[in-house]
Parts: C-alpha cells; sequence; structure tokens
C-alpha cells in the first residue's frame, strides 16, 4: 500500500514541474498561467488514461459484480490518490498565475490567505470533489465495502475517459486552434464521452446490479442500503452540473461562429 500511494506523489507532481519546464523552455512566448494551466492539463489527462485502463481491466475482469475482485482496486486507489491532493495545488498555482497575468496592478505579489481563500471561493466545487473523493471515497474503498463491488469501483475509474478530451479542448484553445475542425469534433466527443461515462454509467452500474439479482431497473436502488444510494448521488450531482456548463459552453462556441469571429474566448468548465 505504502509503495503504491509513494509512486504516486512521485509521478504526478514529477509529470507536473517536467511539464512546467519543458513548456517553459519550448514555449518562451508563453506566459506562467499558460505553462502552468497546460501542465496541469497534460497531467490529469494522463491519470485519467491510466484511470480508465485500470477501470476497463477491473470490469472485464469480473464476472460477478458483487464478489469478484481484481487487485488493481486498490491499487489504482492508492497510486491515484495522491493525485486529488496534488491537482488542489496545482489548480491554485493556475489560478493564481492567470490572476496575475490578466491585471498585474490588482494581483496580489505573492500567496497569501487571501489569495487562496479566492481560490477556494471560485473552485469550490472542484476543491470539495476532490477532497470528498479523497477523505471519504478513498477510506470506504480500501477499508469499509468488505472486499465487494470491485466491479463498481471499475466502473467509477472509467468515469475519466471524457477528462483527457476536456484538457484537449483547452489547449487546443490556449494554442490559438479554437475555431479549427479538431476542436469542434474534439468538443462533440466531450459532450458524448462525458454524457456516456460520468453520467450514463451510473443507470448501467444499477442495471448491471439489478440483473445481478434478477431485479429490474427501476428496483434495484430500493435494493440498495441508503448510504450507497447517496454515495453515489454525491458524485453524480457535480457530474450533471458540469455537463450543463459544457452544454452553455458549446451551445457559446456555436453561435459565436455563425456571428463570425470577434467575440472574447471564455475559459472552458474544469471537470476533473
Amino acid at each position: 500500500m505504502l509503495k503504491a500511494v509513494i509512486c504516486g506523489a512521485v509521478v504526478f507532481p514529477g509529470l507536473y514541474y517536467t511539464f512546467r519546464k519543458i513548456l517553459k523552455s519550448a514555449l518562451t512566448h508563453w506566459s506562467d498561467g499558460d505553462v502552468v494551466l497546460v501542465s496541469e492539463r497534460l497531467v490529469s489527462a494522463i491519470h485519467a488514461v491510466v484511470s480508465t485502463a485500470s477501470g476497463v481491466i477491473v470490469v472485464t475482469s469480473c464476472r460477478d459484480v458483487i464478489y469478484d475482485s481484481h487487485w488493481l482496486v486498490n491499487g489504482f486507489a492508492l497510486f491515484g490518490a495522491p493525485y486529488m491532493a496534488h491537482d488542489i495545488y496545482a489548480m491554485y498555482q493556475s489560478y493564481f498565475h492567470n490572476r496575475k497575468g490578466k491585471d498585474p496592478s490588482r494581483a496580489p505579489s505573492g500567496h497569501s490567505l487571501q489569495t487562496v481563500r479566492d481560490f477556494l471561493l471560485k473552485d469550490w466545487m472542484m476543491v470539495l470533489h476532490h477532497l470528498t473523493l479523497l477523505l471519504v471515497y478513498l477510506p470506504i474503498v480500501l477499508f469499509f465495502r468488505g472486499g465487494l463491488g470491485d466491479f463498481f469501483i471499475g466502473c467509477l475509474f472509467i468515469a475519466e475517459f471524457s477528462t483527457p478530451f476536456v484538457s484537449l479542448g483547452r489547449i487546443l484553445i490556449q494554442l490559438g486552434l479554437d475555431n479549427t475542425m479538431l476542436h469542434k469534433i474534439n468538443g462533440a466527443i466531450v459532450l458524448l464521452s462525458f454524457f456516456t461515462c460520468r453520467i450514463c454509467i451510473f443507470p448501467f452500474m444499477y442495471w448491471m446490479y439489478g440483473r445481478r439479482f434478477g431485479i429490474p431497473l427501476h428496483r434495484a436502488p430500493f435494493h440498495l442500503s441508503l448510504h450507497c444510494n447517496l454515495g453515489n448521488l454525491l458524485i453524480l450531482t457535480p457530474q450533471i452540473y458540469w455537463f450543463t456548463l459544457l452544454l452553455k459552453k458549446a451551445k457559446r462556441l456555436y453561435l459565436r461562429q455563425k456571428r463570425g469571429p470577434g467575440e472574447g474566448h471564455k475559459d472552458r468548465p474544469k471537470t476533473d
């Protein structure tokens, strides 16, 4: 267990600082905010790829959705835990440098409690999401579920499938390629993959659970304990909120392209 945590604590911050160094050297015209933002997105995409691959392996290996187990569940949960803590730090760095770059006269000269407070107020939902996964769901996965339901944990790992496309979209905007066909195709993939893997995955898990016990989908939630349903709801609710933000963003881009260039860009909402 300790080896997996240490490995994650080395890999994700190591990748982040490596990307920062490479981008700063290769793209000297980029600001610190640009470098930090893209570095954060690249690390997020790598974490998501590993998460999705782990989830696919677990899901395809578990024939019995309740009792079958796979070592990757605990292994990746421990390996990925440091990423959650690191990403909060990386988001703060991105917020700090971008605020400094947009209005240097009003931006803080250094880090302070006020800067941290402003960051937490701005990105409170993402920070809360990360902390909940780290402080609530991680102990449940490791200690309190009794080794049951590895299949469903694998499904939650697969939910990260959309993240690399979200990150790619933000990087394309950073490179000034937001009016290209690549960005449009990627945007469609973001909406489809997010809806499928972060929202539809929950009815799928209930359906698989009901299939295991021979009960229909609409009765599956009533066959589960209250805390299981509440846990799923706590994860699903922010996904629905972020999906609505993605839809609004897609609508703005579509209307802007119909009117033609000239409207300012707005940041794509961050989704884990």
